[in-house]
């Protein structure tokens, strides 16, 4: 009789231990949460030097995961700025395993899944002001973006992202890099609206500036592409700032060579054609380049203005770095 007591329990104490070990590791959330903290490292810029599938496939799993599972971003932009969401999109359909480690959602949180708030920030602009991108009402972003972090439903909101239609001719130094500051003053880490109590929020937020696109041979110059983004990007190295560099990402080809007459799809006379369309004719589709998508498992799309998916690619690889860095990575090491 005691034998069948022990036997019966050793069958039950088998089922429970198989049953919650029964399902697949990678479905199984982190009990790791961010913290957003000041950044460290001392690479900020997400340039073509980090738009690459190499540089993804080397973050460490870690913060891939703990970006996908604790970050909330709410990010205006128009046309050019999809070339971020179709990429990210079209990603998680890319090679085995992208389903689960690089999953998104668009204006709907899941769990265990990045969660993107597209377009949400433009309604929430004060009254008679284009908010659409930086580009319509160049200080139309600073109201556009207290109103919508203090509105109480939009209380996980943890990173916030701006993107340009054109740059050229815009006030940078006047009114984007101010601005921004104004915000991280007061929403970013120990900022003045961070805290408990009325009028006050509880969650920091991490503030990604961008650079513009490229503009076909007509980049070099005061007020164009490449002397805005070089402001950009200087100012926010100084300051440990994180930005994805749009312009440098469109006027690099895969060799790293810098194309300065380049369009915002690629196009260089210099280079005698386009360079990203060459080189994924010469590539093979799921191995060294994927298809992207106007929103998760939905059509096929090259991003805004582009004939080709590599742009949208490499801007998707370096928004994973940017996430991967504010969960905590320091950019650089294996672990």
């Amino acid at each position: 009789m005691k034998k069948l007591i022990v036997v019966a329990l050793l069958m039950v104490m088998g089922f429970v231990y198989c049953s919650s070990d029964s399902q697949p590791v990678e479905e199984k959330a982190s009990d790791d949460k961010v913290e957003l903290n000041e950044l460290n490292g001392n690479k900020f810029i997400a340039d073509y030097s980090i738009a690459k599938e190499s540089v993804l496939r080397n973050i460490p799993d870690k913060y891939i995961d703990l970006a996908r599972q604790n970050l909330h971003i709410a990010y205006q932009h128009t046309s050019h700025g999809t070339h971020v969401t179709y990429g990210l999109y079209g990603l998680q359909d890319y090679k085995d395993g992208d389903e689960l480690k690089f999953a998104v959602t668009e204006n709907n949180s899941k769990d265990n899944k990045l969660d993107l708030r597209d377009y949400e920030m433009k309604n929430y602009a004060a009254d008679g002001d284009d908010a659409s991108d930086l580009s319509h009402n160049e200080t139309a972003f600073i109201q556009a973006t207290r109103n919508y972090l203090d509105d109480v439903d939009n209380n996980e909101i943890n990173v916030v992202m701006w993107a340009w239609c054109n740059i050229e001719g815009h006030d940078v130094e006047g009114n984007y890099l101010p601005g921004m500051k104004i915000l991280i003053n007061e929403y970013g880490i120990g900022g003045t609206k961070i805290g408990a109590g009325n009028g006050q929020r509880e969650e920091p937020v991490q503030f990604v500036f961008m650079t513009g696109h490229a503009n076909q041979n007509a980049n070099v110059g005061e007020g164009k592409s490449a002397d805005q983004a070089k402001l950009i990007t200087d100012y926010c190295t100084a300051n440990k700032y994180l930005c994805l560099d749009y312009y440098s990402i469109d006027s690099h080809c895969m060799n790293d060579n810098y194309w300065l007459d380049v369009s915002d799809d690629a196009y260089s006379d210099l280079y005698g054609g386009n360079f990203y369309k060459d080189w994924q004719n010469d590539k093979v589709l799921g191995v060294d380049y994927y298809e992207n998508k106007v929103s998760p498992n939905d059509d096929v799309r090259f991003g805004a203005h582009n004939t080709q998916h590599i742009t949208a690619n490499r801007k998707a690889y370096a928004m994973w770095w940017i996430l991967a860095r504010i969960s905590g990575w320091d950019g650089q090491s294996a672990n």
